[in-house]
């Protein structure tokens, strides 16, 4: 199939879109992806075609990349979109590059608009045998996928399955030029040692390596859809005995878990998990295993990058670190009538009719009594755990004092001493 008609196939989903951009560094992939649509674009009805350059700023011969991206974009009649972008020092400069480029790319995309990449065969092939030398599982060894979401619209990476070159062929039959990274042959990057060195021994040895390579990404990524699946149908028998529905963070039911098999325990957590935090290397398993054998009384505590999984009962709650800053301040609320922002943690209002008085709301030290209607004067302690609320929640959990006196707990009308109750709405973070 030639390339003309791998592409119209391949974007056939997408021809409604309103915009079609080109991720266009220069190189020889996109240089081939932008001459391969605009010439479909004479033949065909195809949305506006763009071109989006991202300047990094990391070499000095990247600095007239842009001025030749022009001339081609002039060439080809295609509008070029110029983004220079600041990257963040760090542990990995590759991957910190990769991560500017891509927010750029994110912003560039207006609502149904379409990215395209220019990423082949052999870069799939590569990112296999990257992702196998770091020991990545099932949804690594997936690679890149052909097409996923993007800021409001959608990425797609049409020629993943042709061969570089393949590429190289159509871009000399057509005389055109590209741009040669210098960074790709410096063999401190392990992939541009993977490229250079590994894959071409590989490729003696076995003339078909990289189609094999990339053909197992794509049993990799079937897999993986059937394990989300999986994991989809375990969560939700997992959150369908809901505790607090005033409190919106993650949690699951243990109980659930507990009934699942080990391997299912940890599809389902990575599944869960992966929009909250980044997956928990095989190490690191072992706080999983402690939260959930914990006795019942313990406060067990898991912690992963960005927050950690803490259990209440019969449940386990993603806490965001946000969520787990002290909060000791006070705050006056002259206005009852009137909804109260808290600084850092949600909002109030009153249901009914508050007292009259000087209103405020402060957070728990310790040593705090309630007036319950019916019961006389109780520690608050000892409500908040009849009341079955989470220990993380009672450090946030507002409550109300009028003249000095306690007199309402947030979300628990029957920790009230009048006719009214204090409505908390949970930071989400």
């Amino acid at each position: 199939m030639s390339l003309d008609s791998l592409l119209l196939s391949a974007l056939t989903p997408w021809r409604s879109s309103p915009t079609w951009w080109v991720a266009f560094s220069g190189g020889l992939d996109s240089t081939v992806l932008l001459h391969v649509l605009t010439r479909l674009a004479d033949r065909h009805q195809l949305p506006v075609i763009r071109a989006i350059h991202v300047h990094h700023g990391l070499q000095a011969v990247a600095d007239d990349w842009p001025a030749h991206c022009q001339g081609i974009c002039d060439e080809l009649g295609v509008l070029l979109n110029v983004v220079q972008v600041q990257v963040e020092s760090g542990a990995s400069m590759e991957q910190a590059a990769r991560n500017a480029r891509y927010q750029a790319f994110s912003d560039c995309l207006g609502e149904g608009e379409l990215l395209l990449t220019g990423q082949h065969r052999d870069d799939q092939a590569e990112t296999v045998l990257f992702r196998l030398l770091r020991g990545a599982g099932v949804r690594g060894l997936a690679a890149m996928p052909g097409e996923r979401p993007l800021g409001r619209g959608r990425l797609a990476r049409p020629l993943l399955g042709v061969p570089r070159e393949e590429l190289e062929a159509y871009a000399r039959s057509s005389a055109l030029t590209w741009v040669e990274d210098p960074s790709n042959q410096q063999y401190a990057h392990t992939r541009n040692y993977l490229r250079r060195e590994i894959l071409p021994l590989l490729k003696q040895r076995w003339p078909q390596a990289a189609s094999t390579l990339a053909r197992t990404a794509a049993h990799m990524a079937e897999a993986q859809e059937l394990m989300d699946e999986l994991a989809q149908q375990d969560i939700r028998a997992a959150k369908a005995a809901s505790s607090d529905g005033w409190l919106s963070l993650p949690n699951l039911a243990l109980p659930a878990l507990r009934a699942l098999t080990p391997v299912r325990q940890r599809n389902v957590l990575r599944y869960w998990l992966a929009g909250l935090t980044l997956a928990p290397d095989e190490a690191h398993w072992a706080g999983w295993l402690s939260l959930r054998d914990a006795k019942s009384d313990a406060t067990p505590r898991w912690r992963l990058v960005g927050g950690e999984l803490q259990r209440s009962g019969d449940r386990i709650w993603w806490l965001p670190d946000a969520w787990l800053k002290t909060i000791v301040a006070p705050v006056d609320w002259p206005d009852p009538a009137a909804r109260l922002v808290l600084p850092s943690n949600g909002a109030l209002r009153v249901e009914g009719v508050p007292p009259t008085g000087k209103l405020q709301i402060r957070y728990r030290k310790g040593g705090e009594a309630l007036l319950v209607p019916g019961r006389g004067r109780r520690d608050l302690k000892r409500l908040l755990n009849e009341a079955g609320v989470p220990a993380f929640v009672r450090g946030r959990l507002p409550l109300l004092y009028c003249d000095d006196e306690l007199v309402a707990v947030a979300n628990l009308p029957q920790l009230s001493d009048g006719g009214f109750a204090l409505i908390w709405c949970a930071p989400t973070f």
